[in-house]
């Protein structure tokens, strides 16, 4: 699981969004191993600093109109890599609102 990870980026309709904002993304991950780790390695499982670089990449980029169009993308990230079977991509901008935050879940097999 990837927690909370806040970016700035561009996402958003209005026109108030045309700059970056704060957005926290949260990634859940169901991986399948053909065995289970024996020597205590980063390399035996799935290491999340790819899931970290991407988010990170795809915030750097032009930006989201949406917030479902997000998770897809980093969805699709995660689902890149073969061991990866199921994701469960959250994105939340605090900051859309002074009373309330705003986001959106998705889940991929």
């Amino acid at each position: 699981m990837l927690e909370g990870l806040e970016v700035l980026m561009r996402l958003g309709i209005h026109p108030q969004e045309a700059t970056p904002q704060r957005v926290r993304l949260s990634v859940w991950l169901t991986a399948a191993y053909p065995a289970p780790p024996t020597a205590d390695r980063i390399d035996e499982v799935l290491d999340y600093d790819f899931v970290r670089a991407g988010i990170q990449r795809l915030a750097a980029g032009k930006g989201f109109a949406l917030q479902e169009t997000l998770c897809e993308a980093v969805a699709a990230l995660c689902l890149a890599d073969p061991r990866v079977i199921r994701v469960r991509v959250r994105s939340v901008k605090p900051d859309v609102y002074p009373d309330a935050a705003v986001g959106c879940e998705i889940e991929r097999p």
